[in-house]
């Protein structure tokens, strides 16, 4: 399937995506639903990264986890949400140098929920030339939930509440067509059944 505007498959999954060679791919979804699993099985990216990882068609992934992985030998006896802005901003100066510099497809992991998040890549991704894909991963809070306490980061509950009414209100609206703002050019919406029948994501000439 090569995405063009709006594809809900919650349901209705399919065994390859397809994206131009230049595309800026973000794969979004709550924490715990499976962003950074999806990026491991699709792509081959490790847990214990701390750079960028080159996948398969040159598609370089940006996962928080790396400069989180980066930054826990220097700040890990400071408790993790004092050095959580650190991590993100490292996060978002290495998704804008990748952005104009690699010659090849970039996809960026990222919540979804937070507009100035999705403007930042829209503007450097338009200024880099490229165009913006959006892969939505929609699990229920509670497996969401389950995932962060699987692997030993579980969000602050009001954190976590914000992040589940934003992401509600955004699927629901995608769901009846409606981009979000910036608008990407394409959404393709996918629950936990569509992610695991999903076994490849391409990137054509």
């Amino acid at each position: 399937m090569t995405p063009r505007e709006v594809h809900d498959l919650r349901g209705d999954g399919v065994s390859e995506l397809r994206y131009p060679a230049m595309a800026a791919v973000m794969v979004t979804g709550v924490p715990g639903a499976g962003k950074s699993t999806a990026l491991r099985n699709l792509f081959g990216a490790t847990q214990d990264a701390v750079q960028p990882v080159v996948g398969q068609d040159g598609a370089v992934l940006l996962d928080s986890g790396h400069a989180r992985n980066w930054w826990a030998p220097r700040l890990g006896a400071i408790p993790y949400p004092l050095w959580l802005p650190i991590v993100h901003i490292t996060h978002f100066l290495r998704i804008r140098a990748a952005l104009y510099t690699v010659n090849g497809p970039v996809v960026i992991h990222d919540c979804g929920t937070r507009q100035w998040a999705r403007r930042l890549v829209a503007m450097w991704a338009r200024g880099a030339g490229r165009q913006v894909h959006m892969i939505m991963i929609d699990a229920p809070a509670e497996a969401a939930l389950a995932g962060q306490i699987s692997r030993g980061r579980e969000i602050i509950g009001l954190s976590f509440t914000v992040h589940c009414v934003k992401w509600r209100r955004l699927v629901d609206s995608v769901a009846t067509g409606k981009k979000p703002r910036p608008a990407p050019t394409s959404v393709v919406i996918l629950d936990r059944a569509a992610v695991t029948e999903l076994c490849q994501v391409s990137f054509a000439a």
